[in-house]
């Protein structure tokens, strides 16, 4: 790797009533809230000057309306191996009303019940890393809090389950890139402007 290898620019989607409230939304199709729209279009702002080879959005609405609203419109491709974690029978769900049930659990070690196992989402993460290290330049993609935090530890070479270290505000920036042939976390949870 040089200097020069192409990197991925993470931007978890704007702000939904379901991610206020701490429910797992999963593969629901939840819309932005006002402030996530202007959160978007904030994005927008921060992400003026750079110029990407590949613009990528989860086909879920929260993705691809915060990749629209930050300016992509006209260049977004969706990826499927990109839309959150399938939660299944816990979508919808907070982390505390599933412990009532299931004491001391976590999405990173239990996994949700009848739904997508981290393995699962990590070979998801693993083509888009792929993917991304073959393009012809910087690559931005616009995703899910659990499924970033997945590829953030990939990246890095770590077990998808690391991504528990990584927590993940909604319109947030993170950069993946590179030192000399090290794949490392430049930036992560970013809200100040480049």
């Amino acid at each position: 790797m040089t200097d020069a290898a192409p990197r991925i620019w993470l931007v978890r989607h704007g702000e939904t009533e379901w991610a206020r409230l701490g429910r797992h939304t999963g593969r629901t199709n939840i819309p932005l809230t006002e402030l996530g729209r202007q959160q978007a279009r904030g994005v927008a702002a921060r992400l003026a000057g750079h110029t990407f080879a590949e613009v990528w959005s989860s086909p879920l609405s929260r993705a691809l309306d915060t990749a629209r609203l930050a300016g992509f419109t006209d260049r977004v491709e969706t990826v499927d191996d990109l839309v959150e974690w399938d939660y299944g029978a816990d979508q919808g769900r907070t982390t505390a009303a599933i412990r009532l049930e299931r004491p001391g659990w976590t999405i990173w070690q239990g996994g949700p019940e009848a739904g997508e196992t981290i393995d699962q989402v990590a070979e998801r993460v693993d083509r888009v890393i792929a993917r991304a290290r073959g393009a012809a330049g910087d690559v931005i993609v616009f995703a899910h809090g659990h499924v970033l935090r997945v590829l953030a530890a990939r990246w890095i070479g770590e077990p998808p389950s690391e991504g528990r270290l990584f927590a993940l505000s909604t319109a947030t920036l993170s950069i993946l890139g590179w030192e000399r042939e090290q794949p490392v976390i430049e930036r992560w949870n970013d809200t100040d402007e480049y």
